[in-house]
């Protein structure tokens, strides 16, 4: 009998964050409080999720040591959180789900020790497919791990028991890792928000790797703010890793604007594995997206899914081989035989088919680079179906491979992703009742760097469709939508205000368009300015002055260009105009459209008029 899932604790950041502040919870309290809840987990029913949980004492040290810092200079002060098996806790054992290959590191992975520095506590190992090979989470010798809502289920994989324990209220969030899908299959299955970030975004110095091209630490968590708080941790580059990257400002923020365009794959490229609620739970999904605001545009899936098709079929097996090539020759009896069986096929790949496969993946990024100037970001399935663990030991490629369907392509195309709950799959019991069912949802895709803003739609998409999170009772979106917090994610826009021919619509305007600059908004300056009509030649300009006195509102356009941009701009403006601080009637300041006091002699001061547009309105 399972434990009632209404007595779950609510482990949300935010929640947490705010008891801590508050004094009505300590990090050694909840330590306890975990603890206890593991054990009656395991009791209820166990689900194989954990390799190794820590022991109470283990949790208490980490603790201990945050009692009597103040918990507001500690992002993650208390927050607890699970560590797939094959990313390094120092002191712990980790075993990639092999206890043959076991070692026990002196160092946690870069990601563990950022998130432990910034005051989050470890609580356990987690089950997964042996090397992260598998999206199922049942080739373990641990045993299959199974489903937060009905154990009869596979979990999803490789990063299984992660998904897991965050489902069932025993971590705030877990880490993972994600090479074709196992970052966000287990989070669809068990109700959670699995955000795969650009490779390289996060480091994997102490990651067993399976590709390590490809490689990508990921994150489960309960909504998508608190997956950007990890983010905001653990991201940026380490020495130790060549495959760590930093990236350039994500500019515009289109996951939170009121208007954006979305790629959906034409009808013939859906594929849901005969569950029959697919194409209902897909469309509704659309629908919630256009109800954000969202545009849909048809996008041909097929270079996408040819992709996928290089995963297993191509060189990329052959570097999960060099990845154990050593441990596979001296122990081959210890892999799980699937594992054996699709890993030792890499040892047959030439560098011929190598290079093929090389430049006809180059081929295909290049046919798919063209749909992301028509879309902000690709919606796609998660995976199309549920299987019970009895379905997938039966036949455990096929199904394995159906679970890749729309989740293979990501990595080897440079993108970016996050799994979204949206909807209820009428499979399995109903438990809890309030579901009727199992967990399902989409994947929103973008190009690496891409990040925040995908977790900003993601925020906004969660909030209007399942109303509680992992198998608890807890619905943080119940007030409004939980968005990411966007100051460790500096967006690289300069806001300039225009107030004359580059307004929209007159004759300057393409120069800010052209720079890719986008318009933030109308409003007016302070009740301080004078706006005078310049003599000379086309095309006509106004002079915007500050003024002690004497001074009124002037209409004016807030826009925002990428930085990068901002330099040519200003450089081809042409005096007496220049760019200085613009003081807003909401009393915010930003740069904008000033004019020396000197070339007002003259001129025509039509500041009664309060702006351009209507001083040529009137003139006619």
């Amino acid at each position: 009998m399972d434990i009632d899932w209404q007595s779950r604790p609510d482990l949300s950041l935010r929640a947490l964050r705010t008891r801590y502040l508050d004094g009505t919870l300590t990090p050694t309290a909840l330590v306890h409080t975990l603890d206890e809840r593991a054990r009656a987990e395991d009791a209820a029913c166990d689900r194989r999720l954990w390799i190794r949980r820590l022991a109470l004492d283990e949790m208490l040290a980490y603790a201990r040591a945050l009692e009597g810092r103040d918990p507001a200079t500690l992002p993650l002060y208390g927050i607890p959180f699970a560590i797939k098996d094959n990313i390094d806790l120092a002191g712990v054992p980790t075993t990639a789900g092999c206890p043959a290959y076991a070692y026990t590191p002196a160092r946690s992975a870069t990601a563990v020790q950022r998130l432990i520095d910034a005051g989050a506590i470890p609580v356990g190992k987690t089950n997964l497919d042996q090397f992260a090979t598998g999206l199922v989470g049942a080739r373990s010798p641990y045993g299959a791990c199974r489903h937060a809502f009905d154990a009869d289920f596979i979990s999803g994989g490789s990063s299984s028991g992660s998904a897991v324990a965050v489902a069932l209220g025993l971590a705030s969030f877990s880490l993972g890792t994600d090479t074709a899908g196992s970052g966000r299959v287990p989070a669809m299955f068990n109700n959670l928000v699995g955000f795969k970030a650009s490779v390289g975004r996060i480091p994997a110095t102490g990651v067993v790797p399976a590709c390590r091209t490809l490689d990508v630490v990921s994150v489960f968590a309960l909504t998508a703010a608190d997956a950007a708080a990890v983010l905001a941790v653990a991201q940026g580059e380490d020495d130790a890793d060549a495959y760590s990257r930093g990236f350039a400002p994500h500019c515009h923020d289109w996951g939170r604007a009121a208007a954006f365009r979305f790629g959906v794959p034409r009808a013939e490229d859906l594929e849901f594995h005969g569950n029959a609620d697919g194409p209902r739970l897909f469309a509704e999904a659309v629908e919630h997206l256009r109800a954000l605001g969202g545009t849909p545009i048809e996008v041909d899936l097929r270079p996408f899914r040819e992709v996928a098709r290089l995963l297993y079929e191509g060189p990329w097996v052959a570097e999960r081989y060099a990845a154990i090539k050593d441990f596979i020759a001296s122990r081959p009896e210890a892999l799980h035989p699937v594992t054996r069986a699709i890993t030792e096929g890499g040892a047959r790949i030439g560098a011929v088919a190598t290079f093929e496969a090389l430049y006809r993946l180059k081929a295909l990024e290049r046919a798919t680079r063209a749909v992301w100037q028509r879309i902000d970001c690709l919606v796609t399935p998660t995976a199309s179906t549920v299987y019970t663990v009895a379905e997938v030991e039966a036949e455990p490629v096929r199904l394995n491979s159906n679970l890749g369907h729309y989740t293979n392509f990501v990595n080897l195309l440079d993108l970016a992703a996050v799994a979204v709950p949206t909807g209820v799959m009428r499979r399995g019991r109903p438990q809890p009742a309030h579901l009727g069912g199992l967990p399902w949802g989409v994947t929103l895709v973008a190009p690496a760097g891409q990040d925040l803003p995908l977790l900003s739609l993601a925020a906004r998409l969660h909030a209007r469709t399942l109303p509680t999170v992992g198998a608890t009772a807890h619905a943080p979106h119940r007030a409004e939508p939980v968005l990411p917090d966007t100051a460790p994610f500096p967006s690289g826009l300069v806001q300039v205000a225009v107030c004359g021919a580059h307004l929209s619509g007159l004759p300057l305007n393409g120069q800010l368009t052209q720079r890719g600059a986008r318009l933030v908004r109308t409003a007016r300056s302070a009740p301080a300015y004078k706006l005078y009509a310049l003599p000379g030649g086309l095309p006509e300009r106004p002079g915007m002055v500050r003024v002690p006195e004497g001074g009124d509102a002037i209409e004016v356009e807030v826009w925002e260009l990428p930085a990068t941009a901002f330099g040519s701009f200003v450089a081809g403006i042409p005096s007496p105009l220049g760019i200085g601080t613009i003081e807003l009637d909401d009393g915010s300041r930003v740069q904008g459209f000033v004019c020396e006091a000197w070339a007002t002699a003259g001129a025509t001061d039509i500041t009664a008029y309060g702006g351009w547009r209507a001083w040529l309105a009137h003139r006619g």
